[in-house]
């Protein structure tokens, strides 16, 4: 079908990770699209999310390793230039910005500009600068993101109290970051200024950090944080933020002790929540699951025709996730009858250095009755690690032992956003740590890691002695 007095087959209400994949997906099968953005082509994680904190920390990662110069046979220091490194930061975001509005065109999917709101099944009422508009579709995808959440702390909207955006938009870094909250976000911007000489605060009210990652791991990334510079108050309930003459100070509780920290800005990092601000969903009809919107495992809601996916579904927010989700819903769109699954999805924490996962934590797999084969192999041991100057971490693996079924991995170190990409397709495809083991692996990578971390469980490591 194509356009007609208004009529698309697919309307996609936001231009995020799952909205501008499900108009490209959409054309692809045939299926005529139109996505509507009212912010920024490319969502939170383009423009102020995922892209820009990531050219952040790669130079970040380039200036540690310039630190070690004589250790690796260089000569001359360097420093970090803030007002360059945003400079490019800004680089990338708007080349990539400007890739999706380009990938949307060259698969010519339409796009508008302005605030959608949904009228029911098959109907969306578009406000712009240009006015509005109605347009009607056989299928409409809500994809329209998160935010990030405000707790309810007194002073949270003081000048200096920033959210993940604020803090991207800074002109000078700070010389005291006081960070609320110890998830993927608080670490990530916590190893970028840390590494700027900026003194860092994390304050977090549960017993450790990046809690749905695998504890041993953690514990390892805490100690290298700390040995950056990183002070962490845990178990530690933020109770007001406050001016002072010059600063800001944050009251806290911390194991039933109220202790006062000040600093210049303050970041809230406590998680995300799903946006449906104005999306007119009550009026609709759409069910809800608290602030997200309810989806089944196809990305269908209750009303017919009608799809959500990405963050605003509040499973696992992602941009990875939302694509995939995206993708799904389309299909289902053009009647192939999928369903998302879930058993197989990474997650990265890209602080120096960096952590990635898959699957169960050893914690979650004995939690679940299974009795577990574990292989740890420390980078110490890879000869790649070692002349890279980055011999910290370990590749974690996780299997059940009568079967070798992987159950999880966990990688701490080096490219372990990379690496952890073997143990997902094994996982998505059915491989046992007994496969990779089987799988050559070129010498000498880091990816030799993986194939030692799969001997473990079978404990007959070939270069490393250790459990």
């Amino acid at each position: 079908m194509s356009e007609q007095n208004g009529q698309y087959d697919v309307a996609i209400i936001g231009g995020g990770p799952a909205g501008y994949v499900a108009g490209i997906r959409a054309q692809q099968l045939g299926l005529r699209s139109v996505v509507i953005e009212k912010q920024y082509w490319g969502g939170v994680c383009l423009n102020v999310g995922c892209i820009p904190t990531k050219a952040m920390i790669s130079t970040i990662e380039v200036f540690r390793l310039a630190r070690m110069g004589a250790e690796l046979g260089l000569k001359g220091d360097v420093e970090v230039d803030y007002d360059a490194l945003m400079t490019r930061k800004d680089q990338v975001v708007h080349q990539l910005v400007s890739g999706v509005q380009g990938l949307l065109k060259a698969n010519k999917a339409d796009m508008v500009f302005g605030a959608a709101r949904l009228r029911g099944p098959g109907e969306i009422e578009v406000q712009g600068d240009d006015g509005g508009r109605t347009i009607q579709a056989r299928n409409i995808l809500l994809a329209t993101g998160s935010v990030p959440a405000r707790p309810p702390i007194p002073g949270i909207d003081l000048p200096g109290v920033v959210d993940s955006t604020g803090l991207l938009a800074l002109k000078e870094p700070p010389k005291e970051l006081i960070i609320i909250g110890g998830g993927y976000i608080g670490m990530e911007f916590g190893s970028i200024f840390t590494n700027i000489g900026t003194k860092v605060t994390v304050i977090e009210m549960l017993p450790r950090i990046l809690t749905l990652s695998d504890e041993e791991l953690v514990k390892r990334l805490q100690q290298m944080l700390k040995k950056d510079g990183i002070e962490f108050h845990l178990n530690s309930k933020v109770l007001a933020i406050e001016e002072g003459d010059d600063k800001l100070s944050v009251r806290y509780s911390e194991n039933d002790e109220e202790k006062t920290v000040s600093g210049d800005v303050v970041l809230v990092a406590v998680g995300r929540t799903p946006y449906t601000e104005g999306l007119g969903l009550e009026e609709a009809g759409i069910e809800m699951n608290g602030r997200a919107i309810k989806a089944t495992d196809s990305l269908e809601t209750n009303l017919p025709g009608v799809y959500a996916a990405g963050d605003v579904v509040g499973r696992i927010p992602l941009a990875h996730v939302a694509w995939e989700e995206s993708k799904i819903a389309v299909s289902n769109m053009a009647g192939k009858r999928a369903k998302m699954e879930y058993h197989a999805i990474p997650a990265v924490v890209f602080a120096t250095p960096e952590l990635a996962s898959v699957g169960l934590t050893e914690a979650e797999a004995k939690d679940q009755g299974y009795e577990v084969k574990i292989g740890r192999f420390p980078f110490s041991a890879n000869g790649r690690a070692l002349g890279m100057g980055e011999p910290v971490g370990m590749v974690k693996m996780i299997a059940e032992a009568g079967s070798s079924e992987i159950l999880g991995a966990h990688v701490l170190g080096p490219h372990a956003s990379d690496l952890i990409a073997e143990a997902v397709l094994a996982m998505e495809m059915g491989a046992t740590a007994e496969d990779i083991d089987l799988t050559v692996h070129a010498h000498p990578t880091l990816s030799e890691a993986m194939q030692e971390a799969a001997l473990g469980t079978t404990g007959k490591m070939i270069h490393f002695i250790g459990r």
